[in-house]
């Protein structure tokens, strides 16, 4: 079992059984989704798909309080090592790598990835996703920031993910339109929109994506309340 919390735009906190908290992409501090009063009581594992603010904001002050393992590209873990943070290590696309009791393995996304640094915006690489396999053997596709790519078939046929979490915003991200394409190519049970609604322009609605591939994929559409864990 895995306890999920959406914490607003691409932002997630897992529990594992053995108590392992994993967070993904921290964005807390300007965050308007972010829910009030959380906090997080300890980190083992971060993830980060990609530089952009609203993904990294926060990864170098929890990354210095927590000291957990920091997972993403190369160049950012650079970028996180040169801010003070311990035990960045850094990977590439098609590598895989223990985190604790979960095996991470790095895909690939359709997006920039250039880090906010001081006024300037420096190169950060790639964006990323990741597949995630538990400890008990299920597999969970977190695409991070991306359009639809074909590709995303590789996917499905190397990994198998029962579980996938996609953006569906629009503007930055894919919407529900390319979203509904990402479902069939990734062939994931359960899918949990994300990267919506948390600014005017992200348009892309859970209801929407459930209502394109009604009827031509078999997936169920797990639309998340920000801040109320659940259990998958």
């Amino acid at each position: 079992m895995i306890e999920i919390t959406w914490l607003g735009h691409g932002t997630f906190q897992w529990k594992l059984d053995s108590g392992e908290l994993i967070v993904i992409d921290p964005w807390v501090g300007g965050n308007p989704s972010f829910p009030a009063g959380f906090e997080f009581e300890k980190i083992d594992t971060m993830l980060v798909t990609h530089g952009h603010f609203d993904h990294i904001a926060d990864a170098v002050p929890l990354a210095r309080k927590h000291k957990p393992k920091v997972i993403s590209n190369y160049e950012i873990c650079h970028w996180l090592e040169s801010k003070g943070v311990e035990n960045a290590c850094g990977m590439n696309k098609g590598g895989s790598q223990e985190a604790g009791p979960l095996r991470v393995t790095m895909t690939h996304a359709v997006h920039s990835c250039g880090i906010s640094d001081e006024g300037r915006i420096l190169y950060g690489g790639d964006a990323a996703g990741f597949v995630v396999t538990l400890p008990d053997g299920r597999r969970i596709y977190f695409a991070g920031d991306t359009a639809v790519f074909s590709d995303m078939a590789l996917i499905a046929e190397i990994y198998e993910p029962e579980l996938a979490f996609l953006p569906i915003g629009d503007l930055f991200t894919m919407g529900p339109k390319e979203a509904a394409v990402a479902c069939r190519l990734v062939k994931a049970k359960k899918v949990i929109p994300m990267h919506f609604g948390t600014f005017p322009p992200l348009i892309g609605r859970p209801a929407d994506l459930a209502e394109l591939i009604q009827g031509h994929v078999d997936a169920e559409i797990w639309p998340l309340e920000i801040g109320v864990a659940v259990e998958w």
